[in-house]
């Protein structure tokens, strides 16, 4: 037992090192977890903010005024006035996202209890404003026109709802986008530098030489496994505590170290993969491809990007054997909402179980690759 521990503690010490040869891995772990973080977190932004609207007022009215006054910054830029005759060019080159036609009459057939129509032309190519610009304005239009009706007052509603933003109150898009960004990096590095160690292992030839030294299979792979994981785990902590609480002053309301523990129990059970995927791959461009048909399902399938309660039934029950579903539903909890461990046992116990059965799988395909 005790030479096998020291066999595993040297041979992943030669793992680090050989990491520490190849730039390109190095560069990969640096930028993901620093740059690919940062960039996705301030960069990426589904909420309207500055959209161009133009607005053909034909009207001239009081009403159609307070309807174009109404859009305002940070949502809207404010309202270009254009004609009739513009609206095409202006939409074509990209100008506009939103154009508005007030007609004319618009104002005496709001007065005389008419129902009068308003166009809107949306540039669904912005897919991402139009869907949620649409419904904005139509808001804005509808309270401007009903505050018009009551001559200035807000009318009074039956019921008044009383909305309360918990875990972020400002609705504020770059903390969700940076750690789940964060924890989409922990599941892609953990299977490429697990897969690229085995990998660059058989290139080079040091694989024979290993097997004709007094080491067993499990050794090897678990050496490898405990030393990407301590990588992965030391850049991902650097990452939280640096680039996102750092310079994106996100906040956490969890124990970063329950969270560390669950990173360390979900990198057990994908450094497991990794290491089943490098034995199918011969090289590291198949390598790529089979991480394209893994790791995407995986990650977009797994509730960071879309609820697991919108997917079908089916899909939810499959995704419960993948480690990145538990992965994500407690880092959720923890970072988002601060649960602890009363809340988070439930994921931590069933990524130890499908760690260990990926790990057993993995250790039989790589006795199997090793002895062919």
């Amino acid at each position: 037992m005790k030479q096998t521990v020291k066999n595993i503690f040297f041979l992943g010490v030669k793992e680090l090192r050989g990491l520490g040869r190849d730039w390109m891995l190095l560069i990969l772990i640096v930028y993901a977890f620093s740059l690919g973080v940062y960039i996705t977190g301030v960069s990426s932004n589904d909420t309207i903010t500055h959209a161009a609207i133009a607005v053909v007022d034909e009207d001239r009215s009081l009403a159609s005024q307070r309807i174009v006054d109404a859009f305002m910054p940070p949502m809207f830029i404010p309202a270009a006035d254009i004609t009739l005759d513009e609206i095409d060019p202006g939409m074509d080159d990209g100008k506009y996202t939103f154009v508005l036609v007030i007609p004319s009459e618009f104002e005496k057939d709001l007065r005389g209890g008419r129902q009068p129509e308003i166009q809107l032309n949306v540039d669904a190519t912005r897919m991402s404003q139009a869907f949620s610009g649409s419904g904005y304005i139509q808001q804005i239009i509808n309270r401007e026109l009903a505050i018009f009706n009551n001559k200035g007052q807000i009318p009074p509603t039956l019921v008044k709802s009383v909305v309360r933003n918990r875990y972020n109150a400002n609705l504020t898009q770059s903390w969700f986008k940076a750690l789940m960004q964060l924890v989409n990096n922990i599941t892609m590095l953990a299977i490429i530098l697990t897969g690229a160690a085995l990998i660059r292992e058989r290139e080079n030839g040091t694989l024979e030489h290993l097997l004709v030294m007094p080491v067993t299979p499990f050794e090897i792979m678990f050496s490898k496994i405990w030393s990407m994981l301590v990588v992965v785990l030391a850049a991902s902590m650097l990452s939280l505590v640096v680039v996102i609480m750092g310079f994106m002053h996100v906040p956490v309301n969890g124990s970063i170290w329950l969270f560390m523990l669950g990173v360390a129990l979900h990198l057990f059970a994908v450094t497991s993969l990794g290491i089943f995927l490098a034995c199918i791959a011969q090289n590291m461009p198949q390598l790529g491809m089979l991480l394209i048909l893994v790791l995407l399902p995986m990650q977009m399938l797994s509730g960071g990007s879309t609820p697991m309660e919108s997917m079908p039934k089916w899909v939810q029950y499959v995704m419960q054997i993948a480690p990145t579903t538990h992965f994500v539903e407690f880092c959720q909890a923890i970072l988002f909402r601060g649960a602890g461990m009363s809340v988070v046992w439930k994921p931590f116990a069933c990524l130890l179980a499908i760690g260990a059965v990926l790990f057993t799988f993995s250790l039989q395909r790589f006795r199997k690759s090793v002895a062919q």
